[in-house]
């Protein structure tokens, strides 16, 4: 174990019994306090005895869930025993980053496996128009891996560009059900636009003989459950499973009555009602949670009904920081931020037939990776003319090899980050360049600017360097 792994083993543990209290204190029962203690550290250690031919992939991301919304990452107040029970048979990453701090930029992260700035889509902060998107002549996750024999699907949410330009059908997925948009109003299907936004294809199910106008968590759930369970015999597949939960509005199974105000005011006209700016708490964002917990687990045991478990590779992660109700400590920031609270996110992997459960590692990683990962563990290779921008950890995680010290590189109008190591260059919207080691201060208040003014200008340079590469924001 390195010195690095050492100390962040000790501060978890540290956090497990200050969490352990926490639920004490609130009086929950020790059956519940145990499955909503951070799991216990054991420093991840690869399995390269084990053997599997090519995994099925089943990606899940939740939408605006904070890095500490999970029992198993410290919340004393949300019970997510199906999450928890997926890191117990997996492996649980503590430094594990979003591509961006908003939803579409980094979608374009995973599906492209390059920093959103290298395309024009990536630049939208999120997508909220019809004019940019994910062109269809760029390789992505999905064609790359169909290509080496792979069915794909993606089941709910893209926001990654509107028809009739963009679609997950016109980027390598077989199929598609669920919405393009950044959002849409759980019961009603209603877009940001006040459109009917779902989708079989690239066709709305309203133009068809029917809407499907159940909670949309739950219609999610059982398209991918049918998915998991289905025949496809010796074909291994890719599933994108994007719940929209728990992103704005809030409203939980069984509101209707807050639904139909917010549908209203949409159809009124009223600009942002789905922005849900007056509804909300944290008892309702902690229902839509659990919500999430609840269907991911009923996905799970549908693939284990299958009996493809063993040789299906689960990853869970969210797609940027938390929002308004989010638990991040000890985290500062938030979607759309680049500090810690805004890019560090929960993630789970699990592949019963290639690595053992139980495990923490505390490699920082961040979205691209898992691109190159996947592409990797796939048997499919990455188009020539577009390099990626992440590293593939099939190397670490099935042979032990160590990852080289490397940066993890951010930019977001207005704020830029850079990761290596313990260390980490932040500028925010005020201008000044800050400097913080995250080994020892993970919430970013002891700025080291000063004291290491040497260190400062490199990671600068360094992030700069990059950013030479990339496209300019319009306007800029």
């Amino acid at each position: 174990m390195s010195s690095y792994e050492s100390k962040l083993s000790r501060r978890a543990f540290g956090g497990a019994v200050a969490a352990g209290a926490t639920v004490a204190a609130v009086g929950v029962s020790a059956a519940d306090a145990q499955a909503q203690t951070p799991l216990e550290e054991r420093p991840f250690k690869a399995a390269p005895h084990r053997r599997g031919k090519r995994p099925n992939i089943l990606f899940i991301l939740g939408d605006d869930l904070g890095w500490a919304d999970l029992s198993s990452y410290g919340a004393p107040h949300i019970k997510t025993p199906n999450l928890d029970r997926l890191a117990r048979q997996g492996v649980r990453f503590t430094d594990a980053y979003s591509g961006s701090a908003t939803c579409s930029p980094t979608r374009f992260s995973l599906y492209t496996g390059r920093f959103p700035g290298r395309t024009k889509g990536g630049l939208a902060e999120p997508i909220a128009d019809r004019s940019v998107g994910l062109e269809p002549t760029h390789p992505t996750l999905a064609s790359l891996l169909r290509d080496a024999g792979y069915a794909t699907a993606l089941i709910g949410k893209w926001h990654c560009g509107y028809l009739p330009d963009y679609s997950p059908t016109k980027s390598g997925w077989d199929e598609f059900f669920g919405n393009f948009g950044g959002a849409l109003e759980y019961y009603s299907k209603l877009g940001l636009g006040g459109e009917y936004d779902l989708y079989e294809g690239d066709v709305r199910e309203g133009d068809a003989e029917y809407k499907d106008l159940r909670y949309y968590t739950r219609i999610l759930t059982e398209r991918a459950s049918e998915y998991v369970q289905r025949d496809h015999g010796d074909q291994p597949w890719l599933l994108n499973l994007n719940f929209t939960t728990p992103h704005w509005p809030w409203i939980a199974e069984g509101d209707e009555e807050e639904s139909a105000e917010i549908v209203r005011r949409v159809k009124a006209g009223q600009k942002g009602a789905l922005w849900h700016q007056d509804g909300g708490s944290v008892e309702k964002y902690t229902e839509m949670v659990q919500d999430l917990d609840r269907s991911i687990g009923e996905v799970l045991r549908a693939l284990k009904k299958s009996g493809q478990e063993r040789d299906t590779l689960v990853f869970f992660a969210s797609d940027n920081g938390g929002e308004r109700f989010s638990y991040n400590w000890p985290l500062s920031g938030n979607k759309s931020s680049l500090k810690e609270g805004g890019i560090r996110v929960p993630t789970i992997v699990r592949w019963p037939a290639r690595l053992d459960g139980g495990q923490v590692s505390h490699e920082p990683v961040f979205t691209p990776d898992w691109t190159a990962t996947l592409l990797e563990i796939g048997g499919a290779r990455p188009h020539p003319a577009y390099k990626l921008d992440g590293t593939s950890l099939a190397p670490y995680l099935l042979k032990g090899e160590r990852l080289a010290e490397r940066e993890l590189f951010w930019r977001v109008r207005g704020e830029r980050a850079l990761r290596r190591g313990d260390w980490k260059y932040y500028r925010g919207k005020g201008g000044q360049d800050q400097l913080f080691n995250l080994a020892e201060d993970r919430r970013e208040q002891a700025d080291r600017a000063v004291d290491e003014p040497k260190l400062l200008g490199e990671l600068k340079a360094a992030w700069e360097r990059t950013d030479k590469g990339l496209l300019p924001y319009p306007g800029e």
